[in-house]
């Protein structure tokens, strides 16, 4: 639970809110206290996202659906607003954790617990699919723990058996690991109750070893392998084997039914078992303090402002305060360039006479390799941090930076992290710059308690995440950086059909299966609330110009390249421009290269890139920014110099917060989940429990104009 911030709400639809549960690309969900005096969570919808009608019909739905449901292991709505301008529903407070920060942070549930479970949580199911739906996303992060059984959670994609569904066609709803075979596959069958049945049994895996069935790693190898590969149960116990074994059966007539399920896991005495004590320790006394921290939380005081004193049109104190978090965002930024420059290697400016302790941040990255620009562009955007911070007259300590050049090499890589490690004077370190690097870089960092920086790269998956708890991701994964291009063809140049061409070619750039993740977005959350065609071309095809036949044959109002090769992109805008196609062409950052300008040709000009870096010769608040790295490298900031700049900021504000304890690794690294900082790309705050990047401003789009890429803005501030 975390305070809330200045900009948040004092009360929602007659709930006074009390703090942050957590927030996300979706919104932020909120602990209030309802006009009766019961704890309620409440879950808002952020705006652009509510200004869709296909996406606030599905919210309509959950609401009206969860509303419905009255049994003792799931979590009703209460009460709901889908028509406010950021639609919300409350629901009770559940201070328990959920299933997956209880396995990841505490290890694997006993034979018992998780009989228990699997049993309670049927029971949800039954009375779900009696109501005429299904949940469609079972999964530990939608179960919470509480003292006398689970709770069932989360009714985003639920809807009535059989309807038909509010995605375009062809979409996939589910999460890879959790999914259902049938299901995986877009134009398979509607989802049945047994597709909930799968994923219960997958969960049940989870909970058990702490592992899914069927693997980690990118999304497209989880659920190929839950389409073609059997379970892997080795580690399951014996007495779990038959029951979970049934529901992880591929086809879906030979699961179990819901009741046959639970006779299998109580041993035909459903009822009997009380589920007293069901739970190992210490999860009982974490559920018991976060019910004391919530029952003691004080209601807060409305923001209070002041006017200006008579006579004098000043601010006073009181309003400074209130006030203060817009003032140090404008100003803050721009206040230290009056003696900006570069320091002598890595150590730090001297400061006004004072003995300062200096603390050391690392940075690993490509200066030497293929990926040297933005290894570059890193260094001189943390260099430019680390002399403001000197610069500043109240600073109690200095920093320095220790940089690592690892070529672009993964075995020089893992070799350069562990030195990196090894130094006790580095507190935190800040890279890699190519995405191959991460998990070597993370498995290291992770052991030495090491908070890693990603600052241009990110691409792991949640339960990567949950592993490896030091690392502090300033950068979202590749599902968010398609927001700007469904925003401005919602809104700006609304298109109703929209067609998806699905590469299967990985290109130079990075972006492993981005292209795969923004295909199922878009059918996911189709622009405008429209449909989506997809037309796929295989890694070693190149038949763009079929594509553009079969999408216009089907009237495709705007084109999507879902796909990471530049030179492929360039194809497709070529195949467009020769069939004379006029609407809206777009794709995402890994093409936003030299390469795809020189492959398009003309044909390039007027497509639309969503990418994850800011153009900070575009933001005025970045302005002395600019002027500070045009004097010192003689040219405008590369891709990445601001986020790098904004990264070390971050950490320094962390090591404040650390008080006397500013050398402590496993301090930073249990602080940075908490921070907040207002920084020149974007404001950087985190999901305390998944260390997930939260907030606005986190993509932009761009647009190819005169043979050059032109900023057009941050989603979802474009117009």
């Amino acid at each position: 639970m975390r305070p809330l911030l200045p900009a948040d709400p004092a009360a929602i639809g007659g709930n006074r809110l009390l703090g942050r549960l957590g927030s996300g690309g979706m919104g932020t969900v909120y602990l209030g206290r309802s006009p009766a005096g019961t704890l309620v969570a409440v879950k808002v919808i952020r705006a652009d996202h509510g200004a869709d009608p296909a996406f606030r019909a599905r919210f309509r739905r959950e609401a009206e659906a969860a509303a419905g449901l009255t049994g003792r292991w799931v979590v009703p709505v209460i009460a709901a607003d889908p028509e406010a301008r950021e639609p919300w529903l409350a629901t009770p407070f559940v201070p328990g954790p959920s299933l997956s920060e209880a396995v990841s942070g505490y290890g694997a549930l006993p034979a018992r617990s998780v009989r228990i479970l699997g049993a309670r949580l049927a029971e949800a199911l039954a009375e779900v699919h009696a109501a005429g739906l299904v949940h469609r996303d079972v999964k530990p992060g939608n179960v919470l723990l509480a003292p006398d059984g689970p709770r069932l959670i989360d009714f985003g994609i639920a809807r009535a058996a059989g309807a038909t569904t509010l995605t375009a066609a062809d979409a996939v709803v589910g999460t890879p690991g959790y999914l259902a075979p049938e299901l995986a596959r877009a134009g398979g069958p509607v989802p049945g109750p047994a597709g909930d049945v799968f994923s219960l049994g997958c969960v049940l895996v989870y909970a058990a070893t702490a592992r899914g069935p069927f693997g980690g790693g990118h999304a497209a190898a989880v659920v190929f392998r839950t389409v073609h590969d059997e379970p892997e149960l080795e580690d399951l116990p014996a007495e779990l084997l038959e029951a979970v074994g049934a529901c992880l059966l591929k086809e879906p007539e030979a699961r179990p039914t819901l009741a046959e399920l639970t006779a299998l896991l109580t041993g035909g005495r459903a009822g009997e078992e009380d589920g007293r004590d069901w739970l190992p320790a210490p999860l009982p006394r974490l559920i018991a303090e976060r019910s004391t921290r919530a029952l003691e939380l004080p209601a807060p005081e409305p923001t209070r402002i002041d006017t200006p004193e008579a006579g004098t049109g000043r601010l006073t104190r009181r309003r400074l305060l209130a006030a203060g978090g817009a003032l140090l965002a404008v100003g803050a930024p721009v206040a230290w360039f009056g003696t900006r420059g570069r320091g002598a290697g890595d150590t730090p400016r001297a400061g006004s006479g004072r003995d300062l302790p200096v603390l050391t941040l690392g940075l690993q990255a490509d200066l030497t390799g293929p990926g040297k620009a933005g290894g570059r562009a890193h260094e001189r955007g943390m260099r430019l941090a680390v002399d403001r911070h000197n610069a500043a007259k109240d600073a109690v300590f200095r920093l320095a930076l220790r940089v690592a050049d690892d070529g672009g090499d993964r075995a020089r890589a893992a070799q350069t992290v562990k030195e990196l490690a090894a130094d006790p004077a580095v507190l935190a370190l800040a890279g890699p710059t190519w995405e191959a690097a991460v998990p070597d870089l993370a498995e290291t960092c992770t052991a030495a308690g090491l908070t890693l920086l990603l600052v241009s790269v990110n691409g792991l998956e949640e339960a990567q995440f949950r592993k490896w708890r030091t690392l502090c991701p300033t950068r979202p994964a590749w599902d968010y950086i398609v927001n700007p291009v469904i925003h401005y063809l919602t809104n700006v140049r609304p298109s109703h059909r929209t067609a998806v061409v699905e590469d299967a070619a990985v290109g130079d750039a990075a972006g492993g299966d981005a292209g795969w993740r923004i295909s199922r977005e878009l059918q996911q959350s189709p622009p405008g609330g429209g449909s989506v065609s997809v037309h796929r071309i295989p890694a070693d095809g190149s038949d763009f110009a079929g594509a553009v036949r079969d999408l216009t044959a089907a009237g495709a109002e705007a084109v999507v390249y879902a796909g990471t090769s530049p030179q492929r992109a360039g194809l497709l805008a070529r195949a467009l421009a020769d069939a004379g196609f006029k609407g809206p062409r777009a794709g995402i950052q890994p093409i936003m290269e030299p390469e795809f300008l020189a492959a398009a040709g003309p044909a390039a000009e007027g497509w639309e890139i969503g990418a994850f870096f800011t153009d900070p010769t575009a933001v005025p608040a970045a302005a002395g920014f600019v002027s500070a790295y045009r004097a010192a490298y003689g040219e405008a900031p590369a891709r990445w110099a601001a986020e790098a700049y904004d990264g070390v900021g971050l950490l320094a504000a962390c090591l404040t917060g650390l008080g006397e304890d500013t050398r402590d690794r496993a301090g930073l690294a249990r602080r940075f989940p908490r921070q907040t900082y207002e920084g020149l790309a974007k404001p950087l705050a985190f999901d305390a429990d998944t260390h997930d990047l939260t907030g606005t401003r986190v993509s932009h789009l761009y647009r190819v104009e005169s043979g050059a890429y032109r900023y057009l803005g941050p989603y979802p501030d474009v117009t």
